[in-house]
């Protein structure tokens, strides 16, 4: 996963919190069979674990980046390529 996949999943995470909390605390409906307080408590808890993935995501993959330079000389005997690329650890 990328960065933005990371930011992704929190925002939706923080939409499932919003809805679960609005269907949990706030709506207060009798039915048979069929409890909306569970599902809102459902939908919050799948938001909070959607919101803390989501966070993982953006905060590991925020401290690598790549570098990838191509340099191209000219030689006697032609052409030469040379590749260098690292892995910066710090941001």
């Amino acid at each position: 996963m990328n960065r933005a996949a990371g930011t992704g999943l929190m925002g939706f995470g923080l939409v499932l919190v919003v809805i679960g909390a609005i269907l949990d605390f706030a709506v207060s409906v009798n039915t048979s069979g069929f409890n909306v307080n569970t599902v809102g408590l459902i939908l919050l808890i799948v938001g909070i674990v959607a919101f803390l993935s989501g966070l993982i995501v953006v905060v590991t993959t925020s401290s690598r980046h790549t570098t990838l330079r191509e340099d191209v000389r000219e030689t006697p005997s032609g052409h030469q390529r040379v590749v260098d690329e690292r892995d910066n650890l710090a941001p």
